[in-house]
Parts: C-alpha cells; sequence; structure tokens
C-alpha cells in the first residue's frame, strides 16, 4: 500500500482508508463478524488508517472496531469523531459541540475502543449554537491531555476552518467527495491547501453507486438508508446510471472496475487527497486498494471528466432536512 501525508505537517497514512460505518449501520444488517474480518484484511494489506465514529451504530462501531484491532493498535492509524447526538430511534438528531460534550465524548470513545490514544478526533458537525473556536479550543485540551493526537473538522465551509486553524493546528478536513459530489472543489478544498490541511473525502464511490452493482432499489435491504436519497429515487437513478455506464465503459478499455476507475480519478486531484471508501467485505475492500496501483494519463483524466462532467448527477446528495447540519 503507498502512503500519503495528511495535511502539510501532518501524520503518513495509507493512501486509502477504510470507512467502517456500514459495519455497524446504514446498509443492511450490522455484521460484526464480517466487519472484523474485513478489518484484519485491511491491516494486512496495508490498509490503516481506518474510520469510525460514536455516533455510528450508535457506539457500536466504535466497540466493534475496538475490538478488531486490539493486540494491533501499533499497526492503526484510528480516527473517530463526535459532536452528533442520536435520538430515540439511534439516528443523530441534534449536533452538541460544547466543550463538556466534547470532553465526555472522548473519554467514552477512548473506552469503546479499548485505546489509550485517539489518532484524528473530527468535530462530525459544526454546533451552530457553540463558536467553532469553543469547541476547537476544548479539543485541543485533549491533545494536551494525551488523549488525542491531532484534530479534524468533518462537513465544514472555508470560513470555518480558517476560525479553527486560528485556534489550533487542523490536521484534516472530512467531506463527501467524489465524481458525483464535486462541492469541495469550490469551497472548502482550496482552503485547506491554503492552509496545508489533508482533506479525507467520504463516500468517494457515490455511497457505492459507482461499484456499478446498484441499479434498482429493488436489491437493497429494507432499512438501507439510500433508500431515502434523492440520487437513488426513480425520478434521478435513471439518468444517474447513465453516468456509471459511461465511467464503465472507460474502466473497462482501463482493465479496472468502474470503482476502481473513481477511486483513482480521486487520488489523481492531488497528494493531499486520503479517500476512506467504506466496505463491510473483503471482496471490495480488496478491490479499492488495488485502485492505488492504476495509473491515469491526462488523456484518461479527461475522458473520465466527459463520461461524469461536474455537477452532471441527477438529485441532491440528501434530503432536505439533512442540509440543515451542513455548512456550505
Amino acid at each position: 500500500m503507498k502512503t500519503r501525508r495528511l495535511g502539510r505537517n501532518g501524520p503518513v497514512v495509507s493512501a486509502i482508508g477504510l470507512g467502517c460505518m456500514g459495519m455497524s449501520q446504514s446498509y443492511g444488517p450490522p455484521d460484526e463478524a464480517g466487519g472484523t474480518a474485513t478489518i484484519h484484511r485491511a491491516l494486512e494489506l496495508g490498509v490503516t488508517f481506518l474510520d469510525t465514529a460514536d455516533v455510528y451504530g450508535p457506539f457500536t462501531n466504535e466497540e466493534l472496531v475496538g475490538r478488531a484491532i486490539r493486540g494491533r493498535r501499533e499497526e492503526v492509524f484510528l480516527a473517530t469523531k463526535c459532536g452528533f447526538v442520536p435520538g430515540g430511534d439511534g439516528r443523530p438528531t441534534a449536533v452538541d459541540g460544547s466543550p463538556e460534550h466534547i470532553r465526555a465524548a472522548c473519554d467514552a470513545s477512548l473506552r469503546r475502543l479499548g485505546v489509550r490514544t485517539i489518532d484524528l478526533y473530527y468535530l462530525h458537525r459544526v454546533d451552530p449554537r457553540t463558536p467553532i473556536e469553543e469547541s476547537v479550543r476544548a479539543m485541543a485540551g485533549l491533545v494536551d491531555a494525551g488523549k488525542v493526537r491531532y484534530l479534524g473538522l468533518s462537513e465544514v465551509s472555508a470560513r470555518t476552518l480558517h476560525r479553527a486553524q486560528a485556534v489550533h493546528p487542523i490536521t484534516a478536513v472530512q467531506s463527501e467527495y467524489s465524481l458525483w459530489t464535486r462541492d469541495p472543489e469550490t469551497g472548502v478544498l482550496p482552503a485547506c491547501r491554503e492552509l496545508g490541511v489533508g482533506f479525507v473525502p467520504f463516500s468517494p464511490l457515490g455511497r457505492g453507486f459507482f461499484s456499478g452493482t446498484v441499479r434498482t432499489l429493488d436489491g437493497l435491504p429494507a432499512d438501507d438508508f439510500r433508500r431515502g436519497l434523492p440520487r437513488f429515487q426513480e425520478a434521478s437513478l435513471t439518468e444517474n446510471l447513465r453516468l456509471v455506464d459511461r465511467l464503465s465503459a472507460v474502466a473497462q478499455e482501463k482493465g479496472c472496475t468502474a470503482a476502481q476507475l473513481a477511486l483513482a480519478w480521486l487520488l489523481a486531484q492531488g497528494e493531499d487527497i486520503v479517500p476512506i471508501p467504506g466496505t463491510k467485505r473483503r471482496k471490495y475492500l480488496e478491490e479499492n486498494a488495488a485502485a492505488v496501483d492504476l495509473e491515469l494519463s491526462p488523456s484518461d483524466l479527461a475522458r473520465i471528466e466527459s463520461a461524469v462532467p461536474k455537477g452532471s448527477a441527477a438529485g441532491e446528495r440528501y434530503p432536505p432536512q439533512s442540509f440543515a447540519l451542513i455548512e456550505r
């Protein structure tokens, strides 16, 4: 596995990470055995940048990851997040970025993960009631206490990132970024590059869409959260499948899968980018990891852009109510 430096002065991590959320929620029934086996295989392949959060499950994904890395902590660069507050049904319904919540959430994450230190600790969403300076100051206190090594933010605006950076160095920003979600290119990504902050795209395969395995909603589990996403609805799905088919045609000529091509395109957008495709299956993990070896020429990149032009995705990436907690 190739490596990249996360931010100008940050740690060296695997060039592709592993998002662990789907092992516990959102994409069908939880699969601890499969998730554990996938994490173990990831470490064998050198995919050592693992991403989780307290709200995944909620709380159970950190426990799964913690059990999976027991006895292998030194092999892992471990990222988790705080800030979301789950409601009665377990889904995040509010954000709390207060210093009191951040400190308590960190202690709870350390217990669930079974570790002494979190390598990268993100604020999952900005709390509109708490100035970002207060949240980051509390997170900086965790660094001083030896509980956290590096700080990150998720789904923030460029302005908020600048304010946060003035309080304590931010190592990474995590946001959705893929061939069909290009928003960061004209928002927070230029700010990251100005400040020397690494960028960690989640859902780099469009929530599995660019794997080419989702053709209808019929094959998705009843509780799969993609059933509620606008881009997967019938009105948008037909248009979006055309994008996948065009990308697949390019991939076939390159001798790779559409998913690998989508990841290679993302890696080619800059050495400061470290995507974290999520999966609970070893087959897809191995496919994703191999994307680091796929070389793309300027001609290849132009063909990919032509197949999936910027702004070509039909439908929003979230329902309207979900955008309330995302800075743009």
